[in-house]
């Protein structure tokens, strides 16, 4: 018989847990019979002395364990079930396009998203942003779209990795949240419960990133793949680039529009569309549908230019209770915000940096992302045509358009997107979107 307070002690003393030991303390975060206060307390011995390989790895598989795991034998999928997740940033809008190009390429993509966090933007309030598309569906309807259309997209129900909820927020009001072997766990247990043969991982580097350093970020990325692998999911992970944002545009409905008119070949923006490939490909070739990277490219490209994956990503949407038209008539049913205002550059110059921190809090105070866990997004707001590092530009001339919701917001939002920039006399040198690849 284990006792909280004796895990936490060794814990606390700076030794490493057994299997057991971390099993007992996380179904007691699940059936609520160890406290706040306890849970508090091993977070920050965990945070202070951190968790061995071994430790990680059990702490993943007992969250992942703590609720439904999803199997997917059953339907005889003639593909490998597949997923990517990413560190978060700002005009991230790749899950959008990657989705139905994996399935357009024979994978089968249960994605389980997340909502807006700080100052990034989250894929599921995009997909909110899409009237009638279900976010929270049955879990048998779920698996119907994965099997017929090859994607689906939704939100984390109650029953997937419920230790985690509480273990999170817990975390979130002790200060406890920057463990990377706790961020490990919390991210692993809940994309492993959708019961993955191989996952990838996009995890930022800059300005706009999760971690606040590249060598954090590397070591983020390196035990996501050790403990990915330890439990049993081919893993690797992709380091991209987020010192500005992903794509020109950030905000819900304009980044949908942003996708729509990426798998239509309208346009297809060059940082994006290199992050985007690079995903897809590592995906492809982990799962072992593509033998090298070369080769999922060609494919990937021919999935995109026949269309296939545009018919996709519209079959998703039909199939979760969205517009069957939405590909043909974005207009009707996207919301467009009634104030749009350029925002002029106080400077001439090139842009040399942005806080990439502050353009998503300026979406944020748009309304187009949550202070709060509770509070309503308006989905129209945003920034467009943001200007990229490297451009020159003349002072007067606009580094982006604001899409709000009054006047008063559209001027705040003008401040902080032109305090956002820094123009320099001097280009700067152009930097990496993929800074390295780690693989087991």
């Amino acid at each position: 018989m284990f006792l909280p307070q004796e895990i936490i002690r060794k814990k606390r003393d700076g030794g490493a847990l057994t299997a057991e030991e971390i099993g007992f303390f996380v179904r007691g975060i699940t059936d609520n019979s160890v406290t706040e206060g306890q849970i508090a307390a091993l977070a920050m011995a965990v945070y202070f002395n951190d968790m061995n390989m071994d430790e990680r790895v059990a702490f993943t598989l007992a969250m992942r364990d703590s609720g439904q795991v999803m199997e997917w034998k059953s339907l005889n999928l003639p593909g490998p079930v597949l997923d990517k997740h990413s560190t978060g940033g700002v005009g991230d809008v790749v899950s959008l396009m990657l989705g139905p190009m994996i399935a357009a390429c024979g994978g089968f993509v249960p994605m389980i998203s997340g909502r807006g966090l700080g100052h990034t933007g989250g894929t599921l309030d995009k997909f909110d942003s899409i009237p009638g598309y279900c976010t929270v569906p049955e879990p048998e309807l779920f698996r119907k779209v994965v099997r017929e259309v090859g994607v689906a997209i939704i939100g984390q129900t109650a029953q997937l990795a419920p230790s985690d909820k509480r273990f999170y927020s817990i975390r979130d009001t002790t200060a406890t949240v920057e463990s990377i072997a706790m961020i490990t766990g919390s991210i692993l247990s809940k994309k492993l419960s959708a019961g993955l043969d191989a996952l990838v991982m996009d995890v930022k580097v800059g300005s706009g990133a999760f971690m606040p350093t590249y060598e954090k970020s590397v070591a983020l990325a390196e035990s996501i793949v050790s403990v990915g692998n330890g439990a049993g999911t081919r893993t690797s992970a992709v380091l991209t680039g987020m010192n500005e944002s992903l794509c020109p545009v950030a905000g819900n409905a304009l980044e949908v529009r942003l996708a729509l008119d990426y798998l239509t070949g309208v346009s297809r923006p060059a940082r994006l569309h290199e992050v985007t490939m690079a995903l897809c490909a590592e995906m492809l070739v982990l799962s072992s549908i593509c033998k090298d990277h070369g080769a999922a490219n060609a494919k990937l490209q021919a999935a995109l230019d026949s269309g296939a994956a545009a018919e996709r990503f519209a079959r998703m949407v039909a199939a979760l209770g969205g517009p069957a038209d939405l590909m043909e008539r974005p207009d009707a049913y996207l919301d467009k915000a009634p104030v749009v205002v350029p925002v002029p550059a106080l400077e001439s110059g090139f842009a040399a940096a942005t806080n990439c921190r502050e353009l998503g809090l300026a979406v944020v105070s748009l309304g187009g992302g949550r202070t709060r866990p509770q509070d309503p997004i308006d989905f129209a707001v945003g920034l467009t045509d943001l200007v990229e590092l490297g451009q020159k530009v003349e002072a007067g001339q606009p580094l982006a358009f604001v899409h709000a919701r009054t006047e008063q917001a559209a001027q705040q939002a003008v401040r902080q997107v032109q305090g956002a920039y820094r123009i320099a006399a001097q280009q700067p040198a152009a930097e990496p979107m993929i800074y390295r690849t780690i693989r087991r």
